[in-house]
C-alpha cells in the first residue's frame, strides 16, 4: 500500500497527521482532528507559520492572546473562516459542538500577523469547461497574505473532472517547486469515490488511487488529475507550500503538453454516439 494513500483513524482524535518525515519531503504538515462537544485540543506554531480551516461545526480558536469563535455548517454548505497564525503562536481549539478542522503548517520567518479570514476575501470561479468543469475556490492563495502556505477547496460534480488539464509544479519544465495534500470529502459517504492519479511524462513514476471519503493523497511530484464517477460529488481541501513566498504564491503551474490544448476547446476530439446510424 503506498503511503502516499493515506487513511484516517476515524478512533482517534487526530484522523491524521502528516508530517515533512512522514511524507518525505521538506515543507508541508497537514492534520486533521476531530472533536466532540467541550473537547479542547492545544497546537503550537513552533517554526511554521499555520492555517486553520473548519471543516464542520462550531468552536473557539484562541491564539495567544487573540479569540475567535467560527461556525461552519459543513464543506458542501457554505465557505469557511480561516485562522491564520504565525511562527511562535499557541493556538487552542475549544469545540462547543461536535468540531472537525484541518491545520497546516510551513517553515516561516514571521512576517504576517494572527488573522482570521472571511468569505468575503475569498476568490471564487468556475473552472475548466465540458465535462473539466468544477468549483475552485481560493481560500488562502494569493493576494491573500501568507509566507508559503497556498489554500484551495474545489468541487467537482459526479461525471467531471479537476485537475484538467492535468499540471505539476515539481521544477519539470520550470515549474515552482510545491508540496499538495488532497483531503477528501465525498458525498455518498459510504459508497462515493473518485479516481486521482500522480504521474509524470518524463520518467515511469505513476500512480493510481481509488479515495473513499475522508482519505488524503499526497502529491510528491508528478501531473495530478482528479475523476469524478456519475452518482459521487468531491469536495477536496488543498494546502500546498513549497518555494514560492509571498506574492510569488501566485505563479501558474505547467500544464500536461498532451492535454494543454483542451484550454481551447473542452469538447474537442469527442465522440458522438451512436456512431454507425440507426441499427
Amino acid at each position: 500500500m503506498s503511503k502516499h494513500l493515506i487513511r484516517p483513524n476515524r478512533a482517534a482524535q487526530v484522523l491524521m497527521d502528516v508530517t515533512p518525515a512522514s511524507a518525505g519531503w521538506d515543507y508541508l504538515s497537514f492534520r486533521v482532528v476531530s472533536l466532540k462537544a467541550g473537547d479542547t485540543y492545544e497546537h503550537h506554531s513552533g517554526s511554521d507559520e499555520i492555517a486553520l480551516v473548519p471543516l464542520v461545526g462550531e468552536a473557539v480558536l484562541r491564539a495567544n492572546a487573540e479569540e475567535f469563535s467560527v461556525a461552519r455548517q459543513g464543506y458542501f454548505a457554505q465557505l469557511p473562516h480561516i485562522l491564520y497564525a504565525p511562527p511562535a503562536t499557541a493556538v487552542t481549539v475549544r469545540a462547543t459542538t461536535d468540531f472537525e478542522f484541518a491545520i497546516g503548517g510551513a517553515p516561516a520567518d514571521g512576517k504576517y500577523p494572527i488573522r482570521l479570514f472571511s468569505p468575503e476575501e475569498m476568490k471564487q470561479e468556475v473552472r475548466g469547461g465540458g465535462v473539466a468543469v468544477r468549483q475552485v475556490n481560493h481560500v488562502l492563495a494569493y493576494p491573500l497574505p501568507a509566507e508559503r502556505l497556498i489554500l484551495f477547496e474545489v468541487y467537482v460534480p459526479g461525471g467531471g473532472y479537476s485537475g484538467w488539464p492535468p499540471h505539476c509544479h515539481d521544477r519539470y519544465a520550470g515549474s515552482p517547486y510545491l508540496e499538495e495534500v488532497y483531503y477528501y470529502r465525498i458525498d455518498p459517504t459510504e459508497s462515493g469515490y473518485c479516481i486521482h492519479r500522480n504521474y509524470r511524462i518524463d520518467t515511469d513514476f505513476d500512480e493510481l488511487f481509488t479515495v473513499r471519503d475522508g482519505q488524503c493523497v499526497l502529491v510528491t511530484q508528478g501531473f495530478h488529475p482528479v475523476a469524478v464517477p456519475p452518482g459521487s460529488q468531491v469536495y477536496f481541501l488543498n494546502y500546498l507550500a513549497g518555494e514560492l513566498q509571498d506574492e510569488d504564491r501566485g505563479a501558474p503551474p505547467y500544464d500536461d503538453p498532451n492535454w494543454s490544448w483542451m484550454v481551447e476547446d473542452w469538447d474537442g476530439n469527442a465522440l458522438d454516439l451512436p456512431l454507425f446510424g440507426d441499427q
